[in-house]
């Protein structure tokens, strides 16, 4: 187009469409109004996600901070080696498969840790606000696999605990108190058991095996909990963990020395003339010159006290833990015939556990067996 007046050709318009502002927009300069509603809720998350993590138990707490180290660990080892440090918020299918591959190869973790391992990264992850997709877990989990399938990668760690009957504990219970010293010991002289102390070891190890309880569920127990009937014990094991309480029965053994019943009367006898509140813990710290403490055994103690029992026992042969008694509760359970159902609900076992169902197995490997009546 040519302006007749100056004689210069137009430059072209181009036309826009304007779009329509919602009404809600703040114009430019003006400041936007806060959504209270949007106030309430992101207050009422973060005081969730504050109180979930103030009732999460202390040793969870503090084996998912451990995790956090090692994932920390693993991004300075990972920086080193490629040059570009990553942000710890990146959990992608390489970055947890590579996790996997450095706990195995560089720290020589046993696959069982590396799991736990997975777990407590996770969590952490998304409790700083962080998405963990599902396949990278995954991921993580088929390298471990194989992992798991390797004889010597297994033995890295501990192990399971062996399972303990009751015959294991008519042997601990019948060791003799005077106890030698041991070899790496600063002090020579021997150690006798204090009464008080071989009383308590007696009614913990006897009542741990027949309520299939967990270190921690033992801890919690109060006297109140233990109920004396004319059947035997009726005991309520608390919740821990988030798992349910339960009630379970408990009858007279066979044996003085193995009998729950018998054995918590008299640890309950003893430690009350010591003066304790007969309202108080179930189980209390004793120290080695037999004065009775006034609190309640830790999880750890729980586990303790009975491997060291089985110690100074002679039970050597086999590695004997805190968790022995629940998995011995079973085995011996279905080898006297006793019914599955029972024995789940006895020891508060989810009804697909696998870790139950592995014992319900190892509890029934001579029943029936294959090489049994075909002529060997």
């Amino acid at each position: 187009m040519v302006d007749g007046a100056r004689g210069t050709e137009l430059e072209p318009v181009e036309v826009v469409d304007a779009e329509l502002m919602d009404d809600d927009v703040p114009a430019v300069g003006e400041a936007a109004v806060p959504d209270p509603v949007a106030a309430v809720l992101a207050a009422l998350d973060t005081d969730a996600k504050d109180h979930l993590n103030r009732i999460r138990p202390k040793k969870t707490r503090d084996g998912y901070a451990q995790d956090w180290e090692k994932w920390r660990a693993f991004h300075a080892w990972l920086a080193a080696k490629t040059g570009v440090p990553l942000p710890l918020s990146s959990i992608t299918v390489g970055t947890f498969v590579s996790f996997v591959t450095y706990l195995d190869q560089v720290v020589e973790a046993p696959p069982n840790t590396i799991e736990r391992r997975i777990t407590g990264v996770t969590s952490e992850v998304r409790s700083r606000g962080y998405t963990v997709p599902k396949e990278a877990t995954e991921a993580a989990r088929r390298a471990l696999k194989p992992l798991k399938l390797d004889e010597n990668r297994m033995k890295r760690g501990r192990g399971k605990g062996a399972a303990i009957a009751p015959a294991d504990l008519r042997t601990m219970a019948e060791a003799p108190r005077e106890r030698q010293p041991q070899p790496t010991a600063r002090t020579r002289r021997v150690f006798v058991v204090p009464e008080v102390a071989r009383l308590r070891d007696q009614a913990l190890n006897s009542l741990k095996l027949a309520v299939a309880g967990r270190n921690e569920e033992m801890s919690v127990l109060d006297d109140a909990h233990v109920q004396v009937v004319d059947e035997g014990l009726k005991v309520y094991v608390p919740s821990v963990k988030g798992r349910p309480p339960r009630t379970v029965p408990v009858t007279y053994g066979e044996n003085r020395a193995t009998c729950p019943v018998r054995c918590w009367r008299a640890w309950q006898e003893a430690k009350l003339a010591a003066g304790a509140d007969p309202e108080g813990p179930a189980l209390l710290s004793v120290d080695q010159w037999g004065h009775l403490g006034n609190t309640r055994l830790s999880p750890d103690g729980v586990g303790r006290a009975l491997a060291r029992c089985a110690k100074y026992a002679g039970l050597t042969g086999r590695r004997i833990t805190g968790h022995s008694a629940r998995r011995g509760s079973v085995t011996t359970g279905i080898k006297k015939g006793k019914r599955v159902d029972k024995l789940r609900r006895q020891g508060g076992w989810s009804a697909n556990s696998p870790v139950f169902w592995e014992y319900v197995d190892e509890g029934t490997m001579f029943e029936d067996a294959p090489t049994e009546g075909i002529g060997f």
